[in-house]
């Protein structure tokens, strides 16, 4: 098969995020796919540089491998619009909207979507543990976590009052304001998608994510044989179908284009919850989206095609001339 575009391609990494080195390791990865398939790619670490690496690189198309702050958030995104580069993934919107916690909550909740009860606790306010249960009628265990970060950074599962203080105080290192939510127990899950202009989302098989513990903590995510990941996920099918189908509605309720993934806790009684989306999923060689790819016969290369040519969805938007074998 030929190569979809012949425009240089410039695979963004790296960043100034908490989640740089995963970044790094993503980008790596894509950008050794890319030069497999015989396209034109160059590897970029992004600073202060930016726009000036761009233009010495006579970049046409840019390859989003960034994670987290300044890179998923819509930032970038919005840079690259300025400048007419047509990227991968999602737009400004739906990066920003699905970056902030509280807003995808806020959204998601408009449309109906299950999602666990919990409030934002600022971190000029520093309210009580009791003030904050008592309004918010949780009870312990609860999850504390940063509004706009990823990897599961700065979260902490509260399960003793002496706990709160040290949470918050880790939590707002990353973030000034703290989603505070009820620990759902049960299952973890996760449900990624792949969307193009020609084909719309495709929802690819469910993973149940076993971790030590039963939180899925960065240590969890990173560390190798720490955490059991099982693809197809051994859950009843209504579950899985339900939670497929609560992907495709949170992917659709933001705008997202490209591919997602949705994370997801699960009763014991199979009622799912929506945990939060990640609009630039982790596309290491061990990576959860590659691994659901696997799963229905898609070559981590053919992924990375697939995820390209969102980027080729948007050239069109942009009145971009890309050339095509």
């Amino acid at each position: 098969m030929g190569r979809i575009t012949n425009a240089r391609i410039g695979v963004l990494m790296g960043g100034r995020s908490s989640e740089r080195d995963i970044s790094l390791k993503t980008g790596q990865a894509v950008h050794q796919a890319l030069i497999r398939r015989g396209y034109d790619a160059v590897a970029i670490d992004v600073t202060d540089r930016l726009h000036r690496d761009l233009e010495d690189q006579k970049v046409a198309i840019a390859f989003l491998s960034l994670h987290g702050p300044g890179g998923e958030d819509g930032t970038v995104q919005g840079f690259l619009e300025t400048l007419g580069v047509p990227y991968t993934g999602s737009g400004v919107r739906a990066s920003a909207v699905g970056m902030h916690k509280a807003v995808t909550k806020t959204l998601l909740a408009a449309h109906g979507i299950p999602l666990p009860a919990g409030t934002v606790v600022r971190e000029c306010d520093r309210p009580s543990l009791a003030k904050v249960l008592r309004q918010t009628k949780l009870k312990l265990p609860i999850v504390v976590k940063p509004v706009s970060q990823g990897s599961t950074i700065g979260v902490t599962v509260v399960r003793r009052a002496g706990q709160w203080s040290e949470a918050l105080d880790l939590a707002h290192r990353y973030d000034s304001e703290v989603m505070v939510e009820s620990y759902i127990p049960g299952h973890e899950a996760t449900v990624s998608i792949l969307g193009t202009a020609a084909e719309g989302p495709k929802v690819l098989p469910a993973i149940e994510i076993v971790a030590p513990e039963g939180f899925y903590d960065f240590s969890a995510k990173y560390q190798k044989g720490k955490t059991q990941y099982l693809c197809p996920a051994p859950l009843p099918p209504k579950v899985v179908h339900h939670i497929s189908e609560l992907t495709r509605r949170t992917y659709e309720a933001l705008g997202c284009e490209g591919a997602a993934r949705v994370d997801f806790r699960i009763t014991p009684r199979g009622r799912p919850y929506v945990l939060e989306i990640n609009t630039v999923p982790g596309m290491t060689e061990t990576s959860l989206l590659p691994m659901a790819a696997a799963q229905v016969g898609m070559a981590y290369d053919d992924l990375v095609e697939q995820i390209l040519q969102s980027a080729l969805d948007r050239a069109s938007r942009f009145a971009r001339v890309i050339t095509k074998e």
